[in-house]
């Protein structure tokens, strides 16, 4: 499966996000990742549907809208984020009673149905619904604020589910997002991830040139 660099707009600078997003319109950036946290399954609060759908009217269909919904009763809301413009929409375990039934809802309103979960749930609880979604996110830090260290427990469960993915002949994109640099980007390919989740990486320092390194070492996996 065909890897890829996808930066965290967490991290961009909202001050002046045009110019952000200008250079990631440059660049060969194919999918954008969009956080999406409400203060009540994660401490924290950021962008929500208006942003999304500003930024889907200004970059046009250039971009795979990756939406990481960190919100208690994702349900709730699966139709709207259809409409601001996501393209696959991630809901986790924590956040909701009936996971295989939001996973349906999701692909229903014509949107690819990704999964996550914090740290410290064991990863073996998709185990029964890995046949059913199109992407997994591991997440390499505790949801809900940039910047973090990368923690690596995540790594063991890249590696189940590349297993199970080979094992069962599954279909869906494996992510990891959290703390992800040069020095530990190698390691986390290695491991099976298939889509790689930057937000300080790519967006501290020189855009242009953290996404040329980071895709330098990206694009070995994929020749």
């Amino acid at each position: 499966m065909k890897k890829e660099l996808v930066p965290s707009l967490l991290s961009a600078n909202f001050y002046n996000l045009e110019k952000d997003l200008d250079i990631l319109k440059n660049s060969a950036i194919k999918t954008i990742h969009l956080d999406v946290m409400d203060g009540m399954f994660v401490p924290n609060l950021s962008i929500g549907i208006p942003v999304i759908e500003s930024i889907n009217k200004f970059v046009g269909n250039q971009f795979v809208f990756d939406t990481h919904l960190m919100i208690e009763k994702p349900e709730r809301y699966i139709e709207a984020f259809k409409k601001a413009g996501s393209d696959i929409l991630t809901v986790h375990v924590e956040a909701t009673s009936d996971l295989p039934s939001v996973i349906s809802e999701v692909k229903n309103a014509g949107m690819k149905a990704g999964v996550s979960l914090n740290p410290e749930t064991d990863i073996k609880v998709f185990d029964d619904i890995l046949n059913i979604v199109d992407l997994v996110l591991v997440m390499s830090v505790h949801p809900g604020f940039g910047g973090q260290k990368f923690m690596p427990v995540a790594i063991d469960k890249v590696k189940h589910l590349y297993e199970m993915r080979e094992m069962n002949n599954y279909n869906y994109i494996i992510e990891i997002d959290g703390g992800i640099d040069k020095s530990n980007l190698k390691t986390a390919l290695d491991a099976g991830v298939d889509y790689v989740v930057a937000g300080s990486s790519v967006f501290r320092g020189d855009i242009n040139n953290n996404i040329i390194d980071l895709n330098g070492i990206i694009g070995v996996y994929n020749e």
